[in-house]
C-alpha cells in the first residue's frame, strides 16, 4: 500500500512540474502525447523529469520500464492529452487534495449525456474486460480523448490516483481485479447516485 502511494506523490511532482504554475513545458507534453510508452524516442524528452523524481528502486535495471515506470509515464501522458489546449491545471492541486475526481467519476458525469452513453459504455466494458496493461493503457487513451473532446475541461482530474491504481493493477491477477472493480464500482455505481438525487 505505501509503495502504491508513493506512485501517486510522485506522479503528483511530475505533473506539477510538467504546469510550472502555468509555465506549461510545452515541448515535453507534446513529446509525452506523441510517444505512446516509456521507451519511444519520443518519450527521451520527458525522461530527465521522470527519473529526476521517481525513486532508484522503481528504475529499471534492465532496460524494461518497471511497474512503476509503466505508471507514472501513462498518468503523465493522460495529463498531457488531457491539458493539450488549456491555460487551466486540469489535474489536482495538492498530493491530497479533495477538488480532483477520480477518471472514472468524470467519465461516470459524462455517461449521463445519453448521446455520448452507449459509445461510451462499450468502450469501458473492454477496458473492464481486460488485463493486459498494454490494452488497459490504450482503452484509457481513447476514454481520456472522449473526456476531453466532449467539454469537460473545467474538471480536474486526478491523474495521480489514476498512476496509483496502473501501478497496483501491474501487481498481479488479483490486484489487476480489485482496480477493475473499483473503476466499475465508480463508472456504474455513480450514475446512481446522480439518478437518486433527481
Amino acid at each position: 500500500m505505501a509503495d502504491d502511494y508513493k506512485i501517486k506523490a510522485v506522479a503528483n511532482k511530475i505533473i506539477e512540474r510538467l504546469y510550472n504554475n502555468g509555465d506549461l513545458d510545452k515541448a515535453t507534453l507534446a513529446a509525452l502525447r506523441g510517444a505512446s510508452k516509456l521507451t519511444s524516442p519520443k518519450a527521451q524528452k520527458a525522461w530527465p523529469i521522470i527519473m529526476d523524481y521517481l525513486p532508484h528502486k522503481y528504475l529499471s535495471q534492465n532496460g524494461k520500464p518497471t511497474a512503476g515506470e509503466v505508471a507514472i509515464y501513462a498518468a503523465i501522458r493522460f495529463y498531457a492529452i488531457f491539458q493539450q489546449g488549456q491555460d487551466k491545471f486540469v489535474s489536482i492541486k495538492e498530493e491530497n487534495s479533495s477538488a480532483g475526481v477520480s477518471l472514472f467519476t468524470a467519465l461516470a458525469k459524462l455517461r449521463q449525456d445519453e448521446k455520448v452513453k452507449q459509445a461510451l459504455d462499450r468502450r469501458v466494458q473492454v477496458l473492464l474486460a481486460t488485463t493486459n496493461i498494454d490494452s488497459v493503457l490504450n482503452s484509457l487513451v481513447h476514454l481520456v480523448e472522449i473526456l476531453k473532446s466532449n467539454d469537460n475541461k473545467a474538471l480536474e482530474i486526478d491523474f495521480p490516483l489514476l498512476a496509483q491504481d496502473l501501478y497496483k493493477f501491474q501487481w498481479n491477477y488479483h490486484c489487476a481485479n480489485e482496480v477493475r472493480l473499483a473503476w466499475g464500482e465508480e463508472y456504474f455505481g455513480h450514475n446512481n447516485d446522480l439518478s437518486e438525487g433527481k
